[in-house]
């Protein structure tokens, strides 16, 4: 078999498929196909959910197919109720434009690092803003009875709270986009996550009956953690690909993080590793669970294709600076101790005309402690600066111990660590 009839099979052993049209695998198998996916700019930035797609794309364009990505600058104007158990409040023209920007240059980075080259990058804004009311209705609604519609499961989760006529109408704005690219570009394919079914669905019909065509349907599953967990959320809300929004470091850390049992379900899906290459880091997992070389192995490659191997290996480095106590600060540079400010508490100090520098000011500044509470964690030997404990006498210490001339790396207790500067 080629490696192109061989492709769902691969897709759905990354746990990349959950439903498709049939005769799908023949379709790809027959020669390069052109696909895409649909992205609405509601927000700056995608978030991790939206790389389960983006990987269908990514394997897609690597098996030789031609990637679309489509960022929805017209329909984020109405909003996709897929999910959704109240209506969006709706962008203007300005915002939609803004945020389709900054999306198609994550899609375009993202998808270049996964290994999908010559993607096109389309904006439905391009159509969808310059339709005439009367033509959209004749051309497009004509094809589909309220009956069709009604029995979409987007639609009937919200009948008994209730839909706007706006929110009802995003399936054909949708359809209208695969009909378009089916026309202009060639797409037969589109690919989106499993709430996306319905609208990718009444593309495929809108294909059939206005132009006599034939088009198909991929979705992926929308995911969850072993543990039940809702993916991509974190206490501090939705885990974003813009460093802006989400640093590089707690990008990283959502993924080290990744429960036992989900690390190779999540190597799979998320990165483009071979078989045995994730097997092998699934056997040495197993043979050494607490190491969580699964889990590394999933950060570290997922942070790369987001960020880049520079950001990916600096959030390794800072990562074993706050967790590894042996770790020793001298041995980071700069732009290691730079990299980590902004994520742990940081405190500016001053060197003394003796040419001491204050502890006990530190750890006020740091962590909100009197210097009497001070004095007794150093009584309790307590507090290490860069990673020497401090002994009950030594309040102040001298300025001369900063690494690279700047750094203190305080650590109160067993979990507490701060970052002093000295200025």
């Amino acid at each position: 078999m080629t490696e192109r009839a061989n492709l769902l099979d691969e897709l759905a052993w990354r746990g990349l498929v959950y439903q498709q049209t049939e005769g799908l695998a023949a379709h790809l198998a027959e020669g390069p196909r052109a696909v895409y996916c649909g992205y609405d700019p509601t927000a700056p930035s995608l978030h991790v959910g939206n790389l389960v797609p983006m990987m269908l794309l990514a394997h897609l364009g690597r098996a030789g197919h031609r990637i679309v990505a489509l960022v929805g600058g017209g329909t984020a104007l109405i909003g996709d109720p897929s999910g959704k158990s109240v209506e969006r409040p709706l962008l203007d023209t300005t915002a939609a434009d803004e945020n389709a920007a900054r999306i198609h240059a994550q899609l375009a980075r993202v998808l270049e690092a996964a290994g999908a080259r010559g993607v096109k990058m389309l904006d439905n804004a391009d159509w969808l803003r310059e339709v005439r009311l009367l033509d959209f209705l004749r051309d497009v609604g004509k094809h589909f009875s309220v009956n069709f519609l009604l029995a979409k499961d987007t639609v009937q989760s919200r009948l008994e709270t209730g839909i706007s006529y706006t929110e009802f109408s995003y399936m054909l704005t949708q359809a209208y986009d695969f009909l378009q690219l089916y026309t202009n570009h060639g797409v037969t394919l589109q690919v989106g996550g499993a709430d996306q079914w319905g609208n990718i669905t009444s593309g495929t019909e809108l294909i059939r009956r206005a132009a006599g065509g034939s088009a198909h349907a991929l979705t992926a599953p929308l995911l969850t953690t072993s543990s039940g967990k809702k993916f991509g959320k974190t206490e501090g809300g939705a885990v974003w690909l813009d460093a802006a929004m989400t640093s590089p470091y707690q990008f990283y850390q959502f993924w080290v993080n990744a429960e036992d049992a989900d690390a190779g379900r999540f190597l799979r899906m998320f990165t483009v590793l071979s078989r045995p290459a994730i097997d092998e880091i699934e056997r040495t997992h197993a043979a050494a669970p607490h190491e969580r070389r699964a889990q590394k192995a999933l950060a570290r490659e997922v942070t790369t294709m987001i960020h880049g191997g520079e950001s990916a290996t600096l959030a390794e480095t800072v990562s074993r600076i706050i967790f590894d106590k042996t770790a020793n600060p001298a041995d980071f540079g700069n732009d290691v101790f730079e990299f980590l400010r902004p994520e742990i508490p940081g405190v500016q100090t001053t060197r003394s005309a003796d040419g001491t520098v204050d502890v006990l000011s530190i750890l006020e500044g740091a962590f909100g402690l009197s210097r009497g509470a001070g004095k007794k964690l150093l009584q309790q030997s307590a507090v290490a600066v860069n990673g020497v404990k401090l002994g009950a006498d030594e309040a102040s210490i001298g300025a001369d111990r900063a690494v690279h001339g700047t750094w203190f790396l305080v650590r109160k207790g067993a979990r507490d660590i701060a970052l002093a500067r000295l200025v």
